[in-house]
């Protein structure tokens, strides 16, 4: 049974998913193929209850899977799409601005409904599975994760179960994590703040593909760049595209916007907010909405200007703080175009279908998604699927 907010709001959703159908093409073919091995098994997503992955829990279900949902942050699930998912016939505990409790909470209902397989973005299910419910385990089989900051949480776990890394794969990679999060930052940024990047210093905190495609669209756009990144490696990286790469205490000293993009907590805290000049604008692009310290910026006064804005006073400074820290594009835009996102979502079905029929091939511990996988999606896109050119 599903625990959501407002089981009316379905309807919102609904009336947006004709647009989004006439453009998912790759997922409307990645859906047809993934076969009878799905049905009967028991599969929970933790997920950014965002309009595009209705499709994928609409697949799912055709399939004949028990479809559990679960939302991987507070900040970006949309109480429409959990009472859309719902409606459609998924278990769906999730809601806007649930608590970190209240989260724990629903994780512990997915763990004991007999999870087979998991499909995340944050590593933060597999986690608790693996960390509080080792019972679980089986029926718990294997697991999927779709991000850097994920994979880095799952490998310091002795893991009992083999999980794929599609986050490593080049679509995910160089399609998704540089190009189409770097632009929809910006684009969001803009629509929030009714300002441009001309001429405006941007410090990007971490050099990663999201980093990398931040700055670079930042640049596109008429800003400054510079990059603050521990990696010597990308360092360089940073360097050879022409971006001056400086310490973090130099970059906020600098910076008239500030995007955080490691995927660690705490990256802004107490200490580095001192070093912000007056009318600094604070955003964060990463996974964790911890890695702006977002409680020490509200213990001093602060009022909301707009949606998604916020004005602090600061000692005598004004900062401003963009979707309370959260990621930008998807807590206060609509993260990736439809069509764009049409490569991702087609993934992660072709993926979970890889999952659930080859997972007893690997041991426990993190392992790629196998080329397989990616060069089939690519081959239906190269091609045209669904008369898309």
């Amino acid at each position: 049974m599903s625990r959501i907010k407002d089981p009316s709001r379905a309807a919102v959703a609904a009336a947006d998913l004709p647009w989004l159908r006439r453009h998912i093409p790759l997922t409307a073919v990645a859906a047809t193929r993934l076969g009878a091995d799905l049905r009967g098994r028991v599969i929970a997503l933790c997920i950014h209850l965002d309009l595009k992955m209705v499709p994928v829990v609409e697949a799912l279900l055709r399939s004949g899977a028990r479809t559990l949902v679960l939302g991987c942050n507070p900040h970006t699930t949309r109480d429409e799409v959990a009472a859309f998912m719902s409606e459609a016939g998924a278990e769906v505990y999730a809601w806007a601005g649930m608590t970190e409790a209240e989260r724990g909470t629903a994780m512990a209902w997915a763990a004991g409904a007999g999870c087979e397989f998991i499909s995340e973005i944050g590593g933060d299910f597999t986690s608790v599975v693996v960390e509080q419910h080792p019972h679980r385990i089986p029926p718990l089989c294997a697991s999927m994760e779709a991000t850097g900051t994920g994979i880095a949480r799952l490998a310091r776990l002795s893991l009992p179960i083999p999980v794929f890394n599609w986050d490593a794969v080049t679509i995910k990679q160089g399609l998704h994590n540089r190009y189409l999060v770097g632009l929809m930052v910006w684009h969001t940024f803009m629509s929030v703040t009714q300002l441009t990047l001309f001429n405006r210093r941007v410090a990007v905190v971490g050099y990663g593909l999201v980093g990398q495609g931040i700055a670079e669209h930042a640049r596109t756009l008429g800003a400054r760049v510079i990059v603050s990144d521990l990696n010597p490696v990308r360092q360089l990286h940073a360097r050879h595209l022409g971006v001056d790469v400086v310490a973090l205490p130099e970059a906020l000293r600098q910076a008239e916007v500030v995007v955080t993009a490691t995927g660690r907590d705490g990256v802004i805290g107490p200490g580095e907010l001192d070093l912000l000049p007056d009318g600094c604008i604070l955003a964060n692009a990463g996974h964790s909405n911890g890695e702006i310290d977002v409680a020490a910026l509200r213990a001093f006064p602060h009022t909301s200007l707009r949606r998604a804005l916020e004005e602090f006073t600061v000692r005598g400074r004004r900062l401003y703080l963009l979707a309370g820290g959260a990621m930008l594009n998807l807590a206060a835009g609509f993260g990736d175009p439809y069509d764009a996102f049409d490569l991702t979502t087609a993934l992660m079905l072709s993926g979970i279908a890889f999952m659930v029929r080859r997972h007893e091939e690997f041991p426990p511990g993190i392992h790629v998604l196998p080329a397989e996988v990616e060069q089939e999606v690519a081959a239906l896109a190269a091609a045209g699927a669904g008369g898309r050119a």
